[in-house]
């Protein structure tokens, strides 16, 4: 009962936040006097939004497509991975040079390359959302993994030599908190990948997605359909951050119990 008020409490203050912004640029755009191809006002928004659906919301399907699948590889690329090299420290060593070089390489810079060499844009889209969000799954993953408790490690060895065993009842159950919190991250970061991609496609017709409406809006001076395509880019990002939290509260419910108890 304490724990359902409390979540009516916050979700009561995050609704309040939001009507607080618009309804200050409501106001703002009407005082002003603001033209709605500099600035449209919430209504004007919505109105695109209601209107441009046809167009809009397949592209929102495209992008949704590419963000969830990118996400969906990089959490099997990244888990196993980091299970492979936290198995040896050579590994980590000959690995490490290449994915830190990849990591702090802009996508911005790769996505070009990956266009020239990938088969099509569909595939080069993927591969840039894949690469942003690959690299915060493995590297959390894998510092869970090398975090878990020495003593507990030890009591293991005594009992067994088998480093399967190792694995499964220490290695992985310590390393589901840092890989939820990598996953968090790599939520958002695989949303930037497909957006970044697609800006560098710039794919029309049915493939396009949100990305390059927002681009042919902007072209075109609909600033209303603009704000509406980032309105659903905001939409779908925060929806893939509640589910990846609400998947960790369910996963971990025992371990942020126990972090309360402590």
């Amino acid at each position: 009962m304490v724990a359902r008020r409390e979540w009516l409490l916050h979700f009561a203050a995050h609704a309040a936040g939001v009507c607080f912004v618009i309804t200050c640029w409501a106001a703002f755009v009407e005082i002003a006097e603001v033209p709605s191809y500099i600035l449209p006002g919430p209504k004007s928004v919505v109105m695109a939004l209601v209107n441009d659906w046809s167009v809009l919301g397949p592209a929102l399907w495209v992008t949704t497509q590419t963000t969830l699948l990118a996400l969906i590889l990089a959490v099997v690329g990244g888990v196993c991975v980091a299970v492979v090299i936290a198995q040896s420290r050579w590994i980590e060593m000959l690995v490490a040079p290449v994915t830190v070089f990849l990591q702090v390489t802009p996508i911005v810079a790769v996505a070009p390359l990956i266009l020239i060499y990938a088969p099509n844009q569909q595939v080069a889209q993927l591969e840039c959302a894949f690469l942003v969000t690959f690299f915060p799954v493995m590297v959390n993953t894998l510092q869970g993994m090398k975090s878990a408790d020495r003593d507990l490690a030890d009591t293991i060895r005594i009992y067994t030599s088998s480093k399967w065993k190792m694995l499964v009842l220490l290695q992985i159950p310590s390393a589901l908190p840092s890989f939820f919190a990598g996953l968090k991250i790599a939520g958002g970061l695989a949303l930037v990948g497909a957006v970044v991609a697609e800006f560098a496609a710039g794919s029309a017709g049915i493939n396009s997605g949100l990305a390059f409406r927002l681009l042919e809006a902007q072209f075109r001076l609909n600033t209303p359909r603009l704000f509406a395509a980032l309105l659903l880019l905001a939409l779908l990002g925060a929806t893939i951050f509640i589910l990846i939290s609400a998947l960790d509260r369910v996963v971990l419910r025992h371990w942020y119990a126990s972090k309360a108890a402590a």
